[in-house]
């Protein structure tokens, strides 16, 4: 085996310093991609929950409101429909807020890019 130089050495630890910030760096980006989708799936739920409560106070209030008064189902069907308007509001207002969210994080990672260029 030939003799390791002070050279051989120094050229061998640049080269792990390399390899260990790519490694560091691939697995930053694998973790945000494992967050994001995450995310996404949390969203879908909560669109979901909202439309489906939003549904279920507007059948309930006017299944309430048809027993108390005796009526054909009318408020049934005025507040299911109310319900559902409701539910679709509550859905953009949260697409909203995570649009903005998802817009200044891109910003951030922009600005925090160019600094580092």
């Amino acid at each position: 085996m030939p003799p390791v130089t002070e050279d051989d050495q120094k050229q061998r630890l640049t080269q792990l310093e390399a390899r260990i910030e790519a490694a560091k760096k691939a697995r930053e980006t694998g973790t945000k991609r494992a967050d994001a989708s995450h995310a996404q799936g949390e969203l879908a739920w909560r669109m979901v929950i909202e439309m489906v409560s939003g549904l279920g106070i507007g059948f309930g209030i006017g299944f309430g409101l048809d027993s108390l008064f005796g009526t054909i189902p009318i408020f049934l069907v005025l507040f299911t429909l109310l319900g559902l308007a409701a539910g679709v509001n509550v859905m953009l207002r949260s697409a909203r807020e995570i649009q903005a969210k998802t817009e200044a994080d891109a910003a951030k990672a922009t600005a925090d890019r160019d600094e580092r260029d």
